[in-house]
């Protein structure tokens, strides 16, 4: 059946919002691609409701179509910030397509799939020909752990019966069902500074203490429980003749379960030192909790499955997956949500971004379809 989305409308509607830089920290960035999508909202029989941002970050917008009745609907979430820094399109990640691929910053996390899912949306609202009502949030700060929007992203996802989450698909197009829940915590080592000529005997090395720490840290990795534990960054010292008195570092945990999560969260917030007349702080925890494959996602799914096929897709299912999202929240208030909806392609994160055009269309109807047909999972 020929689909009304022209593909190289798509390409031109994504790489216009691609154009506008938009990593997390720089507010004004995010909220001018939120201009671009509440400029083209107000085209359609959609309400909005732009939420302001805190703590220097930028704004959400919430839009909201379909039936007006007070049933559960659909929830679609995206995100307008990136991780590439201003001056990345400039420099380094040009939009350009090269055959198949379309490469530009954040054009596979997320702005390809949230684009897509934005004209969904705005053909279900114009044909009115949503069964149930559909909520649209964009968000701002999802790529740092959404710590000012989880709490708006979980409100919505409460009265929602279905979650929809446009991050890109996994190779092949393959959708995500389970994801990793995500601890992140900070660790503070505070020593006894010295003349490391002079006095030596006197300090007490906080980058020493750090790399015992880390080490020990870093056996917390059990891959056959799925868990894994990272030192991201890492910083200290005072100058090259001094015993280092400060030393910092990150760390990155994943789980699978929840009850693991509480685990290693109490294992990392009890670090003790190894050392004598050594500090050790530790601040952090959980920031998304796992997204686990209930019985309702699995529906949810079987459902997206049945309606792409319709579309002559076969649509996959990914294995579990270590990054985290939005999704992870509603999926453990119990939602049925459905993730990787977004483009196919590779290279989040990196100068090699890129979404596949092929994947386009194809991608957009299903999403019409999804918002038009769903039932309860």
């Amino acid at each position: 059946m020929p689909s009304s989305f022209e593909q190289g409308d798509l390409v031109r509607g994504i790489s216009g919002w691609v154009a506008v830089e938009s990593p997390t920290h720089d507010a004004a960035g995010v909220n001018r691609a939120m201009d671009l999508v509440e400029a083209e909202a107000a085209t359609a029989p959609v309400a909005g409701e732009r939420v302001p941002g805190r703590d220097g970050l930028g704004d959400s917008l919430i839009l909201r179509a379909g039936p007006g009745s007070g049933d559960p609907g659909i929830l679609v979430l995206s995100h307008l910030d990136t991780v590439h820094p201003v001056g990345t399109l400039a420099r380094d990640l040009p939009i350009r397509q090269e055959g198949d691929r379309l490469y530009g910053p954040g054009v596979y996390d997320m702005k390809g799939g949230a684009y897509l899912a934005f004209q969904a949306f705005l053909r279900v609202a114009r044909e009115g020909s949503a069964r149930r009502p559909v909520t649209f949030l964009f968000t701002s700060d999802e790529e740092i752990g959404s710590p000012t929007t989880r709490r708006l992203i979980e409100d919505l996802g409460r009265q929602a019966a279905a979650v929809l989450v446009t991050e890109p698909a996994r190779d092949g197009g393959r959708v995500v069902t389970a994801r990793k829940g995500v601890g992140r915590f900070e660790v503070e080592i505070e020593g006894r500074p010295a003349h490391s000529g002079s006095r030596h005997p006197d300090g007490r090395s906080a980058i020493r203490e750090a790399a015992l720490q880390i080490t020990a840290i870093e056996r917390l990795t059990d891959y056959g429980r799925g868990v894994t534990t990272s030192v991201g960054r890492i910083s200290g010292g005072t100058a090259e003749n001094v015993i280092p008195q400060h030393c910092r570092f990150t760390v990155d945990l994943r789980v699978v379960s929840e009850a693991d999560g509480q685990e290693f969260e109490r294992r990392l917030l009890g670090l003790q030192p190894h050392g004598p007349d050594v500090a050790v702080r530790v601040r952090g925890g959980m920031n998304r909790p796992p997204y686990e494959r209930s019985p309702g996602i699995a529906a949810l799914f079987g459902q997206a499955r049945a309606l792409a096929a319709e579309l002559g897709l076969d649509l996959g299912e990914a294995a579990r997956t270590g990054g985290g999202s939005d999704g992870n929240f509603t999926a453990a208030l119990g939602t049925p949500t459905l993730d990787g909806l977004g483009v196919d392609g590779d290279g989040a994160h990196t100068l090699q971004e890129h979404a596949l055009v092929s994947s386009l269309v194809v991608r957009a109807e299903l999403m019409v379809s999804l918002l038009r047909n769903l039932r309860d999972a």
